[in-house]
């Protein structure tokens, strides 16, 4: 083809390392989609391949509108690889897309009409035969090697080991990720879309992520926190080509990952996901942090204030003492060296935000920045008893790794 002088209305970014094979093929299925070739550009953003990704890349010239970027092998950067791609990008929507995945025909023109039906959105496409954990679905790379991916999907969709990883957490919520919890856990950046507006409104990925997993879920939130909306498009699809996962080898890295996500989201939504994934749970973060919401909401009048005055006249002379569910109000003769509480509201009460009282920290207290014996004596109030079924357990080893004794001001939560 020529090479249009009109303006690409989707630059479709994709970073890569070492897979020209699979970048080949993205190609040649992007070549075929429904949404004409003039009105879309490529980014292909390599993170130090030594490969002929660049020859393969550059051999399309004439057949798409499309740019490469090449960044020297410093391990994996992926973040740093799609920011460069998005600096390449001139069209006013980024799609994000894996070196890896098949695109079906329609790909581009659904990510487009998403965000053109409602502006402001992060749409999240679906993703057949993606599966972190489980093996390759059988046949399945045959039928990709002989067939075009909208035959393929045809053929195996109603396999479910064909189904996205996240299919049973997308129905949940009827595939409506504006009535979901949490919808950044979901946006997973192998098939998903951005205004570059809103790309750039929130600094792009974070370059601090160096390792596989996670990005592009701290990348959704500061979205969301912007005011972006996340929307799924099933119909928006790609398959993953099948491969096997070193996943014992990757799983360490990525929980380092979530590690860093909660330092730079201290707060219990991130808390929770990083103690789940550790405890490989992950799947349960959906519901337990609606059980949470709920609690969060019947909690805001349980006030604590005389449970901890007698604490006080009880403890005032423990030494270093952290509060975990502090609620609103902390009585005189207590003296808290870390406070914590899952409602940011009370917590700012507590400490008066004047910045010379006790450390504050929005958590539950499952996951704490609070160093190992940190304190003398860590109390526990009753605020946590609707939490308490479910992370309970979790919660008292927090609290005897920070401190030298512990007291659980609440009968009913079972003392020491």
């Amino acid at each position: 083809m020529s090479v249009s002088t009109a303006h690409p209305r989707v630059s479709v970014i994709i970073p890569t390392y070492n897979r020209s094979g699979l970048v080949r093929l993205m190609l040649d299925q992007l070549r075929r989609q429904t949404l004409p070739l003039d009105a879309f550009e490529v980014v292909v953003a390599d993170d130090g391949s030594s490969d002929d990704t660049e020859q393969v890349v550059r051999s399309y010239a004439d057949r798409l509108r499309i740019a490469y970027h090449f960044q020297e092998d410093e391990g994996f950067r992926v973040s740093k690889a799609r920011n460069a791609g998005a600096r390449l990008a001139s069209a006013p929507v980024l799609l994000l897309l894996d070196a890896g995945v098949v695109p079906g025909p329609d790909l581009l023109r659904r990510h487009l009409a998403a965000h053109e039906e409602q502006p402001g959105r992060g749409v999240v496409g679906y993703a057949w035969g993606y599966d972190p954990v489980a093996a390759p679905v059988p046949g399945l790379a045959e039928a990709l090697d002989r067939f075009p991916p909208e035959q393929v999907v045809e053929k195996f969709r109603e396999d479910p080991l064909f189904r996205d990883a996240r299919h049973e957490q997308f129905a949940l919520d009827g595939f409506d990720l504006e009535r979901a919890p949490l919808p950044w856990r979901l946006f997973y950046t192998l098939n998903c879309s951005v205004r570059a507006e809103d790309f750039w409104a929130v600094g792009g990925f974070n370059e601090e992520y160096v390792q596989w997993g996670t990005e592009d879920q701290e990348f959704a939130l500061r979205l969301v926190r912007h005011g972006v909306r996340m929307h799924l498009d099933r119909a928006a699809w790609v398959v993953e080509w099948p491969h096997e996962r070193d996943f014992a080898s990757q799983w360490p890295l990525y929980l380092e990952n979530v590690d860093l996500f909660l330092r730079q989201f201290p707060e219990p939504a991130v808390e929770m996901g990083r103690t789940l994934a550790h405890a490989d749970r992950y799947w349960q973060w959906r519901e337990l942090y609606l059980e949470f919401e709920d609690w969060s909401a019947r909690a805001r009048g349980i006030d604590v204030s005389g449970q901890l005055a007698d604490a006080a006249r009880r403890f005032g002379g423990a030494g270093r003492i952290a509060v975990f569910g502090c609620g609103g109000e902390l009585p005189a003769g207590l003296p808290a060296t870390a406070v914590l509480d899952f409602d940011r509201e009370l917590l700012d009460r507590a400490v008066g935000g004047t910045g010379d009282g006790p450390a504050a920290h929005h958590a539950i207290g499952v996951t704490t920045p609070l160093p190992d014996q940190g304190v003398d004596l860590v109390l526990i109030t009753s605020r946590l008893s609707g939490l308490w079924p479910s992370w309970g357990e979790l919660i008292l080893a927090e609290a005897r790794r920070t401190g030298a004794s512990v007291e659980v001001l609440d009968p009913a939560l079972g003392g020491k």
